[in-house]
């Protein structure tokens, strides 16, 4: 189950973990946000032990959609090490976001 993940946080949260950080940024109002969200939500409790994955809310975390250069959502960032590595844009089918998570895990 994913977790909602706010500016204050971020830094300690993404560098801390011990594993890979997917973050969802999306808004409520999103079309294509609320089409993924359930796929989002499958692969974090399918990838649980694998992967950490994070919700940020565009419009209540403003400050690191610019951090990050969010011009379109949903965008999901991967990060290892508390850094990025990889950045998807757009609703995807799940076997696309599985795919392009195992090979940048």
């Amino acid at each position: 189950m994913s977790q909602a993940i706010t500016t204050a946080e971020f830094d300690s949260v993404i560098a801390g973990s011990d594993k890979p950080v997917l973050v969802d940024f999306w808004a409520p109002w999103c079309g294509p946000c609320r089409a993924l969200g359930p796929t989002v939500e499958q692969v974090s409790d399918e990838m649980a032990d694998r992967l950490t994955v994070y919700k940020c809310n565009v419009d209540e975390e403003p400050d690191l959609a610019t951090r990050f250069r969010i011009v379109s959502i949903p965008t999901l960032i991967l990060f290892k090490g508390g850094q990025p590595v990889h950045t998807m844009v757009g609703n995807m089918p799940k076997p696309s976001l599985v795919s392009e998570l195992e090979a940048n895990l």
